[in-house]
């Protein structure tokens, strides 16, 4: 098994936060209990009327939480209903708890605001959990995530998720500065009126990209210069290779979009352009990325790609610039197939089995307790392991088990990748294999050192489907083939290459 020494440079910072806002609750596993009290007798017409708004009005209530350290009673507390697909669930929809509301500097062990997920779309209820943790693990910024039992007004409403906010706390306990500007990736997308945080350029007026991005600090300097900058140097630099990497904090970010491929996570901005945040250091002047909402990972969104066991690693989505500028570097490329294999080491049944069964223990009996959920025990039981077919407004689906998606998901994945050999060969073997022009309308001219040949002329699709390549000499046809990213594959002087292509 090849080793990843760039791991434990990325890991060390983060490890060496040993104390901070929200150890106490997310350090343990654990299943809290949070007693929410609303005086107002229309209380949940209220907080539905806020949510319609969209301005994220808070509604005033009291609350008890009851962990492993103790019990933390608030008087004043402001609460709202969130989430986008998830809010159709009729009664146990998703929530945040702002302890600094009403009351300045009023905190939850360190924690300003906590958020409370009702597993949408996941009949185990662990997806996002496993998914964070496994995320963390990999040295890739992510909000921590426990579980919690909720009641309102002294009945049980449901069995939660509770995942820690990506606020000015959070990141000065994980980036260690909270000064420079964050943005997240626009809520309303899909939900009427919004737009996708595709970080494609739509001109320099920062109105263009108000539908598509939420300043959630230095909000009232409302200055969007350093997202603008960043976005151009994506889409519009002429030395990219020289100008992007050092914008950012490089590896991890590579990372982290590698982890939503690996799990097959679309619902982010590898597909569906959305649920991330990006953090500018106001210290370094680095960008940082930083993971949101997945409970939809393992496979669970598919949004018409199809075969998410065998979603390529190289899967670009339609207008996508940072991934399509990823595969098509190859610089960028063979950091980012560095970053996939470290990441892909541990993604393992050996790995990971145990910690799904802990949790699984841990909340089963909260799960059957739970009034309001949308799945049923057997359903919870069988997801575990295996697929299970659901029925729904979407018709009939599959939901991968997360432990079969593991199993399939790994075993496609070697099959596709040689890890052994990734970080080495490729760098060297870049300038024997040149295409041009890239991106092609038409015809694709191979150049190859002199005396070379070209043989084993291979081409892939996006979601790693095997096409049908006419190859005349050194020229490619292409012409056949509809606009998209693809995977030229030749044999040269023994050695198997790799370049993207782009069809215009």
């Amino acid at each position: 098994m090849k080793h990843w020494p760039t791991v434990l440079a990325v890991l060390l910072p983060f490890i060496s936060k040993a104390q901070g806002a929200g150890n106490e609750l997310f350090d343990t596993d654990q299943v809290i209990e949070i007693q929410l009290t609303f005086a107002q007798p229309g209380y949940w017409d209220s907080l539905t009327t806020y949510y319609e708004e969209g301005l994220e009005r808070n509604l005033l209530a009291s609350v008890t939480l009851i962990d492993a350290m103790g019990i933390y009673a608030y008087d004043s507390v402001g609460v709202r209903l969130k989430g986008n697909s998830s809010y159709g669930l009729p009664e146990k929809k998703s929530m945040k708890i702002d302890f600094n509301e009403y009351v300045s500097g009023q905190k939850y062990h360190g924690l300003k605001k906590i958020n409370l997920n009702n597993g949408f779309n996941d009949p185990t209820m662990l997806r996002e959990k496993v998914f964070f943790d496994y995320c963390l693990e990999q040295g890739v910024l992510a909000p921590r995530a426990g579980f919690g039992d909720l009641y309102i007004n002294g009945s049980l409403w449901g069995f939660y998720g509770v995942v820690e906010q990506v606020d000015k706390t959070f990141l000065d306990r994980w980036v260690d500065d909270q000064d420079g500007n964050l943005f997240k990736a626009g809520d309303n997308f899909g939900m009427g009126g919004g737009s996708a945080a595709d970080l494609a350029w739509y001109g320099s007026a920062q109105s263009s990209y108000a539908t598509r991005y939420e300043q959630k600090t230095n909000e009232d300097l409302n200055d969007w210069s350093d997202l603008l900058e960043l976005i151009n140097v994506l889409n519009n630099s002429t030395d990219i290779e020289a100008e992007f990497p050092d914008m950012w904090v490089w590896e991890p970010m590579l990372r982290s979009l590698a982890i939503d491929n690996i799990f097959s996570n679309l619902d982010a901005y590898i597909n569906s352009a959305r649920n991330y945040y990006i953090y500018h250091d106001s210290t370094t002047l680095h960008w940082n990325w930083i993971k949101w909402d997945a409970n939809e990972a393992f496979g669970r969104y598919s949004s018409g790609v199809p075969n998410l066991l065998n979603l390529a690693p190289n899967y670009v989505a339609n207008s996508r610039p940072l991934m399509t500028k990823i595969m098509n570097t190859p610089s960028f490329y063979s950091d980012y197939l560095v970053q996939y294999c470290t990441a892909l080491e541990n993604f393992t049944n050996a790995h990971l089995d145990q910690h799904i069964d802990s949790l699984a223990d841990m909340v089963r009996s909260h799960v059957y307790a739970d009034p309001n959920m949308q799945y049923t025990n057997a359903q919870f039981e069988s997801n575990l392991a295996s697929n299970i077919t659901v029925t729904g407004g979407m018709g009939s689906q599959t939901v991968f088990g997360l432990k079969s998606f593991i199993s399939s998901r790994r075993s496609y994945l070697t099959g596709v990748l040689d890890c052994a050999t990734v970080g080495i060969a490729e760098p060297a073997a870049s300038g024997m294999f040149i295409v041009s022009p890239n991106p092609c309308t038409d015809v694709l001219t191979v150049s190859l050192p002199d005396g070379a040949a070209l043989r084993n002329v291979a081409l892939m699709d996006a979601t790693g489907r095997a096409l049908p390549v006419r190859v005349f000499g050194r020229t490619i046809d292409l012409s056949t083939l509809r606009a998209g990213l693809y995977v030229l594959s030749v044999e040269i002087n023994g050695h198997v290459l790799q370049q993207r292509v782009v069809k215009e």
